[in-house]
């Protein structure tokens, strides 16, 4: 793991160094033979002890932060002595702790639940079906509960088209229908694709040679991070596992490097800037590609179901670039101006890097492999069009390279929970989201905001953009963008198309839209709660900055993409 090799070099130039037990000279010298009767009972009575302890700490304690490193405290110390001095005698029973509770959580599960209930006894509006209120109602509910989450995504899904089915608003196959839908699909197999990236150490590689060219000040050091996350975003469809199996390990284990810790004042030195810097263009670069994040395609299947007319990959990069790498280049400057870092250069990350890359060696033959079919499936991916290979059969060939030549296994598929529980919920998304436009609620709710803002009497311009300020700025309620995406992305362009909008232009800047309002909030997109957690930026700042980087990205993304999306024709 990244952070596991990271957290090691950093002891080489940067922790303290401790004697160790295994050294000749603090080696224990061996206890008398008349005392190892004694010493044998004390230490099972220590076990019983360490045992209870561990149990009560939880998983967490067994994979100590960075800080943990360094020597314990007085106060740890005296803990440890009282945690002694109650251990129980040899033979006592030991009571076995209570098991945490393994359900659902209630609070947000009720929450879920009465939102259905509600909406299902509201009288249905004229020009609206029984049968189309009532999947409402269901939607609505499984939103709520998305966002909440009392249960993992999959589960609350799960429970919705249960409820679908058991209430006959849907049949057994409609709500099922989606699993068959080739873009959840694709997510999955992105998501293999993912496991052997990390695992060959190929990600970890490209992002050590970046900061090993560009990260002698801390400017530098963020361009390198952000612009070598950006390379992997196609690569790579989860930000979580981007920026959170990548990334954090070695931002957080630079900062360290650099004297920049959480807790103990220094946190402005290069851990604040670098942490907001690399969250903030994480979002942007999702915003890039199509395969960049995983609900991207959740867009482009809900725009081929409204208006007919599909978002390819080369057509989205082609479109995302220039606003693209101008955001990419403009925000970290902006955020090292607004919120600076009070070290300006680090001299001792490219040593880190390098150091890093020499431990490495050369490139295994596995990532050798896993290069060569990235570069593959990805090729395939921008010129399959012509070649007659859509995107699922390009991953499929790529997948079946690295299962053939053990880079990955299918047990690690199996075990990849995070790709299967996506599968569900997305096909859940995709299946209710395009009922409620087959039972005609999407048009009807088109026609009556069609009636609101066409009543204002403005132009299609000026309407489009009250509608993505709409939209971009109701992700404050939201803790997902897949679930944002599913309950107004259909509603919002069959609005903006209604209006005269173009449709495939309004298609387009909302599946943008959907990834940069991600960077508002703590919560907002998979990579906010990684680097949140980091504890380097107060919640009011993250918030507050988060806001006014989203000013910037959509005066880049709406100005300055506008003029381009001009000039290649998409409006």
């Amino acid at each position: 793991m990244a952070s596991m090799a990271l957290a090691s070099s950093c002891s080489l130039g940067f922790g303290a160094h401790r004697p160790s037990l295994r050294s000749g000279a603090l080696k224990p010298a061996a206890p008398p033979r008349s005392s190892l009767l004694s010493r044998s009972v004390g230490d099972h009575a220590r076990r019983l002890n360490s045992a209870a302890a561990v149990a009560g700490a939880g998983a967490a304690r067994l994979l100590p932060p960075l800080r943990s490193l360094a020597p314990e405290s007085g106060a740890r110390r005296s803990s440890a002595v009282k945690a002694t001095a109650a251990t129980p005698a040899p033979g006592a029973a030991v009571s076995p702790p209570a098991k945490p509770w393994q359900g659902a959580a209630m609070g947000p599960l009720l929450a879920s639940i009465a939102t259905g209930v509600i909406l299902w006894f509201v009288p249905v509006p004229a020009g609206v079906s029984r049968n189309a209120w009532q999947l409402l109602a269901i939607f609505l509910a499984t939103i709520v509960g998305i966002i909440t989450q009392p249960l993992p995504l999959g589960a609350v899904a799960l429970m919705g088209l249960g409820a679908a089915v058991l209430t006959k608003t849907l049949t057994f196959a409609a709500a099922f229908s989606a699993f068959g839908d080739p873009i959840p699909w694709l997510i999955a197999l992105a998501f293999f694709f993912a496991r052997g990236f990390i695992k060959t150490g190929l990600g970890n590689r490209i992002a050590y040679q970046f900061v090993k060219l560009f990260g002698s000040s801390s400017l530098g050091l963020g361009y390198s991070l952000v612009f070598s996350e950006a390379l992997l975003a196609p690569a790579i469809p989860s930000v979580s596992a981007r920026a959170g199996g990548i990334f954090l390990p070695l931002v957080k284990s630079l900062c360290v490097a650099c004297g920049s810790n959480v807790g103990d004042g220094t946190e402005h030195k290069l851990g604040s800037w670098l942490m907001l810097t690399c969250f903030q263009t994480s979002v942007i670069s999702s915003a890039m590609f199509l395969t960049a994040m995983a609900a991207n395609p959740l867009s482009a299947n809900l725009t081929f179901n409204t208006i007919k007319q599909t978002l390819g990959w080369t057509d989205w990069a082609k479109a995302a670039i220039v606003p693209g790498l101008l955001s990419l280049i403009v925000v970290p400057l902006l955020l090292y101006v607004i919120y600076p870092p009070t070290v300006k250069s680090s001299p001792d990350a490219p040593k880190l890097a390098k150091e890093r890359l020499e431990k490495m060696g050369p490139m295994s033959n596995n990532e050798k492999i896993m290069a060569g079919t990235l570069l593959l499936t990805v090729g395939l991916w921008i010129f399959g069009g012509k070649l007659n290979v859509d995107a699922v059969t390009a991953a499929i060939l790529g997948l079946s390279v690295l299962l053939i030549t053990g880079v990955v296994t299918w047990k690690e598929c199996l075990g990849e929970a995070v790709a299967w529980d996506t599968l569900t919920w997305f096909a859940a998304l995709i299946a209710m989201a395009g009922y409620l436009n087959k039972y005609g609620l999407i048009s009807w709710f088109s026609q009556t905001v069609v009636k609101f803002v066409g009543g204002l009497g403005l132009s299609w311009q000026a309407s489009f953009g009250i509608l993505v300020l709409l939209y971009f700025y109701s992700h404050y309620f939201f803790a997902s963008g897949a679930a944002h995406i599913g309950a107004m992305f259909t509603a919002f362009l069959s609005v903006a198309s209604a209006l005269g909008t173009p449709p495939y232009f309004g298609a387009m800047v909302l599946a943008f839209l959907s990834n940069l309002m991600g960077g508002l909030t703590h919560y907002g997109i998979g990579s906010a709660p990684v680097f949140y957690g980091a504890n380097y930026v107060p919640l009011a700042q993250w918030w507050g900055y988060g806001f006014i980087v989203s000013v910037v990205n959509i005066i880049i993304w709406l100005g300055v993409g506008g003029i381009w999306w001009k000039a290649i024709g998409l409006w």
